[in-house]
């Protein structure tokens, strides 16, 4: 596990051999702590592996990210095409776009972080169906009755149920406004 400067003099090193450099002003050559956080805000970068205090600790994957982000940036590619080139990749697809040398990548006392899983660059599931259900896990459907009152359904009523119910619950509804449970304002 490195520092966050001992990180970014690995990838000083990293990028010694055949980096071409940014290809405008408006990049960095070589990356900075304000960088790294920012890569990391922004879902590039993993969140730091571990913690030793108040210090962050990174490991190979992250080493393999920030060379992977610097490299793409000097073929001329925006951090946002970047981002969701490198959304899920793995070790070994990061490791073929870095290109790190194998003696930069030594001296990481730990395997490479797992990948931070990453909500937004996943499908989103499938929505669940009837045959889904669990007791613990119902789709309901609820009828407000007024005076804050709601009656809450096993399943969600047609209008045909509303009319229905609102019917039938009037006499509930008179029942509570008789003791005082039923307000007009839907508060008590």
């Amino acid at each position: 596990m490195w520092t966050m400067d001992e990180l970014l003099e690995r990838v000083r090193e990293a990028l010694a051999a055949e980096y071409p450099g940014a290809p405008n002003g408006r990049v960095r050559e070589l990356p900075d702590r304000r960088s790294v956080r920012w890569y990391t805000t922004t879902g590039l970068v993993d969140r730091a592996a571990a913690m030793r205090g108040r210090t962050a600790l990174y490991g190979t994957r992250h080493l393999l990210q920030i060379v992977a982000v610097k490299r793409r940036q000097a073929e001329g590619h925006s951090l946002a095409a970047i981002q969701a080139e490198l959304a899920g990749a793995t070790d070994a697809e990061l490791a073929a776009l870095a290109r790190v040398p194998t003696d930069v990548l030594v001296g990481s006392d730990t395997p490479p972080a797992a990948a931070r899983p990453r909500f937004w660059a996943t499908a989103p599931a499938a929505p669940l169906t009837s045959a889904d259900h669990t007791p613990e896990s119902r789709e309901v459907g609820g009828v407000a009755l007024g005076g804050g009152v709601f009656l809450l359904l096993p399943a969600r009523p047609d209008a045909t149920d509303l009319e229905d119910l609102a019917h039938a619950a009037q006499p509930l509804i008179d029942l509570l406004k008789a003791r005082g449970l039923y307000t007009d304002g839907g508060t008590r």
